[in-house]
C-alpha cells in the first residue's frame, strides 16, 4: 500500500466497486460512499446448488466469464463510464482465493488502462459498511455483529476503517452452521434461506439445543457443539424409530443460534457504552434474527441499523461504501496488490 494522503471530501467522489470472493459476481457505481447508483450482482447458487455448496474452482471460472459484462451493466445502469470514476475499489480478501483473484486483476487493470487510484477493500469491513448506505444517520461508534457463512465476528467500529474484534467465533461460523444442519435435515444448499422458511411453520421451544458458552471470552462464540446436537438428535430418532418434525427441529435450532448472537451482542452493547447497534452479513437477513436483535434493542433502549437483504448478500455497494472512506483519507494500493483469502479485520 502506498502513503495516505487526505483527501477533501467537498466535491462528489464516484467509486466502481468490484465483488467476488465467493459465489456472486457484483459490480456498483457508489457516490460518496452512500448513494448507490448501480448494484449488479450476478450468482451463481443455482449452479452450486447441484453440489450442495460452493465448487472454488468452478466459481473461479465462473467469475472469469461474467466480471467485464457485470461491470459494463453497472456503469450503464449508472449512465456513468469509467472516464467518471474517481477510483476503482476490489475485495482483497478474504475469501476463496482464486475468486478474489479474479476481481482484483481486474481493478488492477482497469486502474492501470485508465490512471485511476486502487483501493482494496477487507470483505468484512464492506458488510459493516453496507449500514452506512440505508441508514444516512449511522456515524461510528457502535457495536457490530456480522454473522455470514464464513464469519461470525462481533466488532466494535470506533472510526470509518477503525475496528476492534470483541468476539469470534471459535470453530463453526453461523451461516456454516446453518448450511450444515439443513443439509442434515434434507432441505438442499444454500442452508440459511431455507433454514429461516421452514422454521416459520415449526415450534421453536420443540426441542432444547444446547447454547455454548466459552468460559474465558464472553463475547466469543461457538457452534459445532450446537451443529453436533442437532445431528445426534437425528440420528437417534432414526435409530428410535421415532417421527422428526423436521420444522421443530429447524426452529429450534434457529432459535439456540439466535438467542446466542443476541445475548452477546447486548452484553458488548451494555459493556461499551454505546447505544447503537448494527447487524451485517449474510445470516443478518435471516427473520428470526432481525426480530430478536430489534425487540432486544427496543427493550435496552438501544438504537438498531440493518441493511436490505440484498445489501446482507455479497453484493459490490457495501465495497464501494467501505471504500469511499478509505479513498479520502488518502488510502491507496499498488499494482502488487494480491489476494488474501485469510485477511483479517483491521490489517492493510
Amino acid at each position: 500500500m502506498t502513503g495516505e494522503t487526505e483527501v477533501s471530501n467537498t466535491e462528489d467522489v464516484y467509486i466502481l466497486a468490484i465483488e467476488s470472493s465467493c459465489d456472486e459476481t457484483a459490480a456498483a457505481v457508489v457516490k460518496n460512499g452512500r448513494e448507490v447508483l448501480s448494484n449488479v450482482i450476478s450468482s451463481q447458487i443455482d449452479l452450486h446448488k447441484l453440489y450442495g455448496g460452493v465448487v472454488p474452482e468452478i466459481a473461479s471460472r465462473k467469475h472469469i466469464e461474467r466480471i467485464n459484462q457485470v461491470i459494463e451493466e453497472a456503469l450503464a445502469v449508472a449512465k456513468m463510464s469509467l472516464d467518471d470514476m474517481n477510483a476503482i475499489a476490489v475485495t482483497y480478501g478474504p475469501g476463496l482465493v482464486g475468486a478474489l483473484l479474479v476481481g482484483v486483476a481486474e481493478a488492477k487493470a482497469i486502474s492501470y488502462a485508465k490512471n485511476l487510484p486502487l483501493v482494496g477493500v477487507h470483505h468484512i469491513e464492506g458488510h459493516i459498511s453496507a449500514n452506512y448506505i440505508e441508514n444516512k444517520d449511522l456515524e461510528p461508534p457502535f457495536i457490530c455483529l456480522v454473522v455470514s457463512g464464513g464469519h461470525t465476528h462481533l466488532v466494535r467500529v470506533r472510526d470509518y476503517g477503525e475496528y476492534e474484534i470483541l468476539g469470534r467465533t471459535r470453530d463453526d461460523a453461523a451461516g456454516e452452521a446453518f448450511d450444515k444442519v439443513a443439509r442434515a435435515i434434507g432441505l438442499g444448499y444454500p442452508g440459511g434461506p431455507k433454514i429461516d422458511s421452514l422454521a416459520k411453520k415449526g415450534n421453536p421451544d420443540a426441542i432444547v439445543f444446547p447454547k455454548a458458552k466459552v468460559a474465558d471470552a464472553p463475547f466469543d462464540f461457538s457452534f459445532s457443539g450446537l451443529k453436533s446436537a442437532v445431528l445426534n438428535y437425528l440420528n437417534g430418532c432414526k435409530m428410535k424409530g421415532e417421527p422428526i418434525v423436521e420444522a421443530d427441529v429447524a426452529a429450534s435450532f434457529q432459535k439456540a443460534v439466535v438467542d446466542v448472537l443476541i445475548e452477546h451482542a447486548m452484553l458488548a452493547v451494555r459493556e461499551s457504552g454505546l447505544d447503537k447497534f448494527a447487524l451485517a452479513g449474510g445470516v443478518a437477513s435471516n427473520s428470526a434474527l432481525r426480530a430478536a436483535a430489534e425487540a432486544a434493542c427496543k427493550d435496552n433502549g438501544i438504537h438498531f441499523y440493518h441493511p436490505s437483504p440484498i445489501l446482507c448478500t455479497d453484493n459490490a455497494a457495501m465495497i464501494g461504501a467501505a471504500a469511499y472512506y478509505d479513498y479520502i483519507r488518502g488510502v491507496r494500493h499498488g499494482f502488487d496488490l494480491n489476494a488474501v483469502p485469510a485477511l483479517k479485520l483491521g490489517e492493510r
